[in-house]
């Protein structure tokens, strides 16, 4: 039986996977017709990235699943139409673009590379930076993305601390959980990296109270969800050095409005949500197999727990 996959997703981002999604369904066995229109009741699985287009899931009563082309669901999960499992994306493509965006701004912070760049003014200093295995990193989220980084950071020899809502397992990595957990991991953090998802939970995690945990001068990567941060109290903590500098990817509103103060703060970087894409090439790949297993009987692969949110 030929099955019927809707492609509900920006126009911009078709051309990416006209060619990539077939490709990999033919190579996975898969026998699929792939169209951006269908009748609802024809439909077996829904391809999806939030649009203006499809909102309302209810008349998609032959979905077998929704599966999403991004790793966040915070703008898809609450949509009470949506009956439907929901999987959301899990691209090794994505997790390695994540890893050397984290890995560069980590050793950017580490060797201390923005006093050479900025210039030293004639200053012959030949501080030599601490090794890695001396330089003390956290990072708060240990999912799918969380995990590449944080064992990123621990083979190029740095001590790693992990924070997580429940507690994990990782070889090499300091994983800890819940609020205690939470002061600890940021009492060591000498740079700190944000993964964590956009949850009612981890709304401003990092505001005024949890700042004054980080040892002073501490350095912020978040490529993350710019709802993680209190963008006034760390404002306020660049300012009163509490935070030595931050390297912001996401934010509240995008893209970032002209005259936010983070555009010309100068302990701060701005870089406009390139930390990491989904590969159409890889993404295909995972939502391929996702609906192998589908059609096999087989459990979904990251199924979205509606409860936490992702």
């Amino acid at each position: 039986m030929t099955l019927t996959l809707l492609f509900s997703a920006p126009d911009r981002i078709w051309p990416l996977y006209e060619t990539a999604l077939p490709r990999a369904l033919q190579q996975a066995g898969i026998d699929a017709r792939l169209t951006r229109e269908a009748a609802p009741e024809e439909v077996d699985y829904i391809i999806y990235a939030p649009n203006e287009t499809l909102r309302d899931f209810s008349p998609f009563t032959r979905a077998k699943a929704v599966l999403s082309l991004w790793a966040g669901v915070e703008k898809i999960a609450p949509n009470p139409t949506l009956t439907q499992p929901l999987c959301r994306m899990v691209d090794p493509g994505l997790a390695l673009g994540m890893r050397d965006y984290v890995t560069g701004h980590v050793m950017r912070y580490h060797l201390g590379m923005d006093r050479y760049i900025l210039g030293l003014d004639g200053a012959w200093d030949q501080t030599a930076p601490p090794l890695a295995r001396d330089r003390a990193v956290t990072v708060l989220g240990l999912g799918a993305l969380g995990k590449t980084c944080a064992l990123a950071l621990a083979e190029l020899g740095f001590d790693v601390t992990g924070w997580s809502r429940k507690l994990k397992e990782i070889d090499g990595i300091t994983c800890l959980a819940g609020p205690e957990g939470l002061k600890s991991a940021l009492s060591t953090a000498e740079i700190l990296v944000l993964l964590l998802p956009d949850t009612s939970q981890t709304q401003g995690i990092l505001n005024a109270d949890s700042l004054k945990h980080l040892p002073e001068g501490a350095r912020i990567v978040n490529p993350g969800r710019g709802t993680l941060i209190d963008d006034d109290a760390l404002l306020a903590a660049l300012d009163s050095d509490q935070v030595g500098h931050a390297t912001l990817d996401v934010f509240r509103i995008e893209p970032l409005p002209e005259g936010h103060p983070y555009w010309s703060h100068p302990k701060v970087t701005v870089t406009p949500h390139i930390a990491a894409e989904t590969r159409e090439d890889t993404a295909s790949e995972v939502i391929a197999e996702n609906i192998r297993r589908g059609e096999s009987g087989l459990p979904f692969l990251h199924l979205v727990d509606r409860s936490a949110g992702y």
